[in-house]
């Protein structure tokens, strides 16, 4: 199993980065975090954890494995990079929030804040 130092200064710069990331996302898809603050930083530290241990900003809410085609390099179990395509395509226009709870629409976060 990898592991990683949460408190180390690799990690905090990533979260620093991630965050940056999530903001460029709510801003380019016209959506906002959700309203659960304690879910979106648990999220972001996540992605952050992920993008350090596999190279990729996995949804840290679905398992990763090592790719059994391409040893060394790794897979989201469902096939899901943030943001990824069921919640674009999927969670938020018809629920108007995503699977993690990050991301969600204005009107859904107005509604449920």
């Amino acid at each position: 199993m990898l592991k990683l130092d949460m408190n180390s200064q690799e990690f905090k710069d990533e979260m620093e980065k991630t965050e940056k990331f999530a903001d460029k996302v709510c801003e380019s898809k016209g959506w906002v975090y959700g309203p659960n603050a304690d879910v979106n930083e648990g999220v972001i530290m996540g992605l952050a954890r992920h993008k350090l241990l596999y190279g990729k900003r996995f949804c840290p809410c679905f398992m990763v494995e090592e790719d059994p085609e391409k040893p060394g390099k790794f897979r989201s179990t469902d096939d899901r990079i943030c943001p990824c395509k069921p919640a674009i395509e999927k969670e938020i226009p018809e629920h108007g929030i995503c699977h993690c709870q990050i991301f969600c629409t204005p009107e859904y976060f107005e509604a449920n804040k």
